[in-house]
C-alpha cells in the first residue's frame, strides 16, 4: 500500500519555497523605486535644514528690529 498523503504536502512546500526565492530577487522597478524613496527622503531632510536656517535668520532679524526700535 502506497502512502500518497505526503505528495501534496511536498508539492505545496516546493511551490512555496520557489515563490519565496523569487521574491528575494529585486527587479529593475523595485530598485528604481528604492532609489526614488531614498532621494525623496534626502530631499526632505535638506528642505527641513533649509527651513530651520530660514527660521534662525528670521529670529535674528526680528531681534535686530526689536533692538533698533527700543
Amino acid at each position: 500500500m502506497r502512502n500518497t498523503g505526503l505528495w501534496p504536502v511536498a508539492l505545496v512546500l516546493a511551490l512555496g519555497l520557489a515563490a519565496l526565492a523569487g521574491c528575494e530577487q529585486k527587479g529593475p522597478m523595485e530598485t528604481a523605486g528604492q532609489k526614488i524613496d531614498k532621494a525623496v527622503e534626502e530631499t526632505g531632510k535638506e528642505v527641513q535644514k533649509a527651513g530651520e536656517k530660514a527660521a534662525d535668520k528670521l529670529d535674528e532679524a526680528a531681534k535686530k528690529v526689536r533692538e533698533a526700535t527700543k
